[in-house]
C-alpha cells in the first residue's frame, strides 16, 4: 500500500489544514527540433535521450509510456505524476521521477520538457527551488528554445516568458457548505488567476478541491508570480477558516459534528461504496479531522484515503482488474481497514 501512494504527499505540510498541496511546472522545449505535436516519432526519441542523458547522474529514472500496461500509465496520473493528456498519445512519451517522486519530468506532453516539483501544503517556494535545480541542470546540458525579447519559447502562447506555473490545491467544504465557494472563486480570472479541478485544466471539482493557478507567464519574474499566488491563497485560506469558525458556533456545532460523524460512519463500516460517494464523505471526514471533531483517525490517513480510493491504485492494490461492482466491494473493505489502524 504504500508504495503505491505518492512519495511527495509525506512531509510536513505549511497551512495543511487548507492546502492540500503546491505544483511547481516548467514548461521547456528543445532548439532544432518541432514542438511535439508537430514532431516526427525521430526527433520525440531524441528528445528523451537528450533528457535521460543530462540527468543520468541526478538518480531520475525514466518510465517510457509506451512500454507500460494501460493501469500502469493510469496509476501515475492517480498519483499526479502525469497529466491526462499525457496518455492520448502514449508513444514515444514517458516521465522520469526522481527517489521521492516530489520532482516529475514529463517528456513530449504539450512541450518536449515539463519539469513538474509538488509537495504537500503550501510550499511553493521550496516547490520552485526543487524544480530550478533541475532546470539549470539540464539547461546546463541541452540547448533550450529561448529568445531574449520574450523568454522561453512553448506550445501555447500563455505558457511563454518564465514558463511557470504555480498552482496549489486547496480543500474548501466550509465554504461549500456556507454558499460562498462560487462566489470567492469567481473573483480571481478577473485578477490573472485560473481556477480548476482536481486533474488541472478542463476538470471538475472533486471533495471540494479547487486548483488555483497564474494565468500568465509572460512580464513578470518567477517569484512575482509566485508572490502573488501565495498572497491569494492565503486571502483564500482565511475564507476558508472565517467559514469553518462560523460553522463551529454554538448554533451550528452539532449540526456540523453529526454530518462529519455521519460520514465517518458510512466510511469506516460501509461493505459497498462507489468512488463518487467516497469522495463525498471523504470531503466531511477531512473537515471534521482537522477541526478536531473527529480524533480516532490522523489527517494524513485521511489524506492518504484519497488515493487509496482511486480505481487504477485499488486495482494495483488487489492485484487485478476489478469490474465497477468488484471495485465498490474492494473499496469498502480498503477503506475500513485503513481507517482502523493506528497510527503512533
Amino acid at each position: 500500500m504504500k508504495d503505491l501512494l505518492p512519495g511527495w504527499l509525506h512531509g510536513p505540510a505549511p497551512e495543511g489544514d487548507v492546502v492540500v498541496s503546491s505544483r511547481i511546472r516548467l514548461a521547456r522545449n528543445l532548439q532544432g527540433y518541432s514542438f511535439p505535436h508537430q514532431a516526427d516519432e525521430r526527433a520525440l526519441e531524441a528528445v528523451i535521450t537528450k533528457v535521460e542523458n543530462a540527468l543520468k547522474k541526478t538518480g531520475f529514472t525514466l518510465k517510457r509510456l509506451d512500454g507500460m500496461a494501460q493501469g500502469e500509465r493510469l496509476l501515475l496520473v492517480e498519483q499526479y505524476l502525469i497529466s491526462p493528456d499525457l496518455l492520448k498519445n502514449p508513444s514515444h512519451r514517458g516521465v522520469m521521477l526522481n527517489q521521492d517522486q516530489t520532482v516529475a519530468i514529463m517528456l513530449n506532453e504539450e512541450d518536449h520538457i515539463r519539469i513538474q516539483s509538488i509537495l504537500p501544503g503550501l510550499a511553493l517556494h521550496e516547490a520552485w527551488a526543487a524544480a530550478n535545480h533541475i532546470d539549470d541542470v539540464l539547461e546546463a546540458e541541452v540547448d533550450y528554445a529561448f529568445a531574449e525579447k520574450v523568454g522561453y519559447l512553448t506550445t501555447c502562447p500563455t505558457n511563454v516568458g518564465t514558463g511557470l506555473r504555480a498552482s496549489v490545491m486547496l480543500h474548501l467544504p466550509a465554504l461549500h457548505m456556507v454558499d460562498q465557494v462560487k462566489k470567492v472563486l469567481s473573483v480571481l480570472p478577473h485578477v490573472g488567476f485560473s481556477v480548476r479541478g482536481i486533474y488541472g485544466e478542463g476538470t471538475e471539482s472533486t471533495g471540494n478541491l479547487y486548483q488555483i493557478s497564474n494565468q500568465v507567464t509572460l512580464g513578470l519574474s518567477e517569484d512575482e508570480i509566485i508572490g502573488k499566488i501565495i498572497s491569494v491563497t492565503k486571502q483564500v485560506i482565511d475564507q476558508e477558516r472565517s467559514a469553518r469558525e462560523a460553522l463551529l458556533a454554538k448554533e451550528s456545532r452539532l449540526q456540523l459534528e453529526d454530518r462529519v460523524y455521519r460520514a465517518y460512519g458510512v466510511l469506516s463500516e460501509a461493505r459497498l461504496i462507489s468512488s463518487e460517494e467516497a469522495f463525498r464523505l471523504w470531503d466531511n471526514v477531512l473537515l471534521g479531522v482537522n477541526l478536531g471533531l473527529i480524533p480516532e483517525v490522523s489527517a494524513e490517513q485521511i489524506n492518504e484515503l484519497f488515493f487509496l480510493i482511486r480505481p487504477a491504485i485499488l486495482q494495483h492494490l488487489v492485484g487485478k482488474d476489478l469490474a465497477p461492482h468488484e471495485r465498490d466491494y474492494y473499496r469498502a473493505e480498503i477503506i475500513r481497514k485503513h481507517l482502523k489502524t493506528k497510527r503512533g
